[in-house]
């Protein structure tokens, strides 16, 4: 059931593979000794499709829209790491990271505007 749900969903399926691909970036991080970055980097990202999960129990219109605003900030978050990522000298860079993560944002920010006009009509 679950995964009809991931699969169906562009958001969470985008995530989940984000997610999986920030594991592998923050355990490089960490094997660098990058250890304090690392931990931000992979709070923030790892909560943008943690909250859009939850977002599809949300309890109503306002509360999904809510959970939404919640992943966009984390995903404003994780944007900001990964340009003192890429900016610093001497840490990887995660270059495929940014290109999926603003792919990422124009989904949330095209669900926001969706169910914001959606609300003003009902």
């Amino acid at each position: 059931m679950q995964e009809a749900l991931i699969e169906g969903n562009p958001l969470l399926k985008k995530s989940i593979a984000f997610t999986l691909n920030i594991i592998e970036y923050c355990e490089l991080l960490n094997v660098n000794k990058k250890y304090i970055v690392s931990k931000q980097l992979f709070r923030a990202a790892s909560s943008i499709g943690a909250n859009a999960f939850e977002s599809q129990n949300a309890e109503s219109k306002a509360d999904f829209i809510h959970k939404i605003k919640i992943s966009a900030k984390e995903a404003d978050e994780t944007q900001y790491w990964l340009i003192v990522c890429n900016t610093a000298n001497d840490y990887p860079k995660p270059i495929d990271l940014m290109e999926q993560l603003y792919e990422i944002q124009r989904i949330i920010n095209s669900i926001l505007k969706t169910s914001k006009s959606n609300m003003k009509v009902n």
